[in-house]
């Protein structure tokens, strides 16, 4: 098995994940706009919250929105560092999005194929996601097999963190089982490396700091801008006028 490259794993990590994971949080900050943004939030979480500040209100708000947005930017983006990882250790590819669905990642060892699909977390789907992905698993394998692939063909839902490893085998058709290995277990599965999963987090720390910068002035510039453009359509006797709220964000267009 080669040996995993972490210089290359270095740079991958600065140039194709903190720093697009910045740029997206930059440009989606840049450009929201007040009442588009007040339009797809909840008044009355905020109201039972007893907000009475605006500029405390706006940052609650502006703070949901981009954390919201976290999750998924850099689950997307991390997926395909664990793709990079595997193809320089494995020659893993991306699957075929078309062709395999619920399905991220295909490489190969000695003794097995493995078909992987990637999520942040353990605790991802419910019942008739998981369900889905499983008919998906058999798919997948009724292809491969067609192709002439005559190595065991491992099924995979890998969580990049967290502890949960278990073999879902309950379902009476051997095609739809699978595995659920979650944190140090995925990054070990793909890599190789036991300790992986703690390596990958010490290249983020220059680039995290140097666009955490840029980015905390442009949320400063958005929290001052929006309480002022908040206070001027939405308070009265500079007071939240709470009535002018719920009418924007939930009043019948007559």
């Amino acid at each position: 098995m080669p040996v995993l490259d972490y210089n290359k794993v270095e740079v991958f990590i600065q140039d194709h994940v903190i720093q697009p994971f910045y740029e997206e949080k930059f440009k989606k900050l840049q450009n929201l706009q007040l009442k588009k943004f007040l339009s797809r939030k909840n008044p009355y979480l905020y109201k039972a919250k007893n907000a009475t500040i605006v500029s405390e209100l706006v940052e609650s708000m502006l703070d949901s929105y981009l954390s919201s947005q976290e999750e998924t930017i850099l689950g997307n983006l991390m997926e395909k560092l664990a793709i990079h990882i595997c193809e320089l250790v494995f020659n893993g590819k991306k699957a075929e999005e078309k062709k395999f669905k619920s399905i991220d990642l295909i490489f190969e060892t000695d003794l097995s194929l493995f078909i992987v699909g990637i999520k942040s977390g353990p605790s991802w789907g419910n019942a008739d996601q998981i369900k889905k992905m499983q008919e998906n698993f058999k798919k997948a394998r009724i292809i491969l097999r067609e192709e002439g692939i005559q190595k065991s063909i491992k099924a995979i839902n890998g969580c990049m963190y967290g502890k949960e490893i278990r073999i879902l085998n309950d379902n009476v058709d051997p095609d739809m089982h699978y595995e659920k290995i979650s944190g140090q277990a995925f990054w070990e599965l793909i890599s190789g490396d036991v300790n992986l999963y703690k390596k990958i987090i010490k290249p983020m720390e220059l680039r995290a700091k140097q666009n955490s910068d840029k980015l905390d002035v442009l949320y400063t510039q958005k929290v001052n801008g929006f309480t002022d453009d908040f206070s001027a359509s939405f308070c009265t006797n500079n007071l939240i006028d709470w009535e002018k709220l719920l009418d924007f964000i939930s009043k019948n267009k007559s």
